[in-house]
């Protein structure tokens, strides 16, 4: 029996092609099936940032196979969560979400040695986000 999931975490970046993607990868794999996840791009891109993958698969996670998603109005609204990460205004607002804008730089044409503390940053950030969750949830 698959329980409902405690919360639905939408991550937004321009080319959903690096932070969003680690971001996912990270909260699918720290909460499981506790929390629904996404991840969009208002200008997806063509595939997920090769140093992204590779600074994941570092970590035990495997986002290979992962393709970039456009942002869609349905989305944001099946979402309890909506966690910017660049992508300005081009995301909808929904009255009843919970908003955050996390300023992270961005891990586009960059090396595995600046991705690496990418990385780490939105893994701290997505710990927080869950013990939130878990705290607003009883969980």
């Amino acid at each position: 029996m698959t329980a409902t999931p405690a919360a639905s975490v939408l991550f937004v970046c321009v080319h959903n092609a690096g932070r969003s993607q680690m971001a996912a990868g990270f909260l699918t794999h720290l909460a499981g099936d506790r929390v629904e996840v996404r991840s969009a791009g208002s200008l997806p891109a063509e595939q997920v940032n090769p140093a992204a993958v590779e600074a994941m698969k570092e970590v035990g996670i495997d986002i290979s196979a992962q393709t970039p998603k456009v942002l869609t109005t349905e989305a944001v609204q099946a979402s309890d969560y909506v966690i910017t990460m660049g992508c300005g205004d081009a995301c909808p607002v929904f009255p009843g979400k919970t908003y955050l804008d996390w300023a992270l730089e961005d891990p586009a044409g960059q090396g595995l040695d600046a991705v690496r503390p990418i990385r780490d940053a939105i893994r701290t950030r997505v710990e927080a986000l869950i013990t939130e969750i878990d705290t607003k949830t009883g969980a």
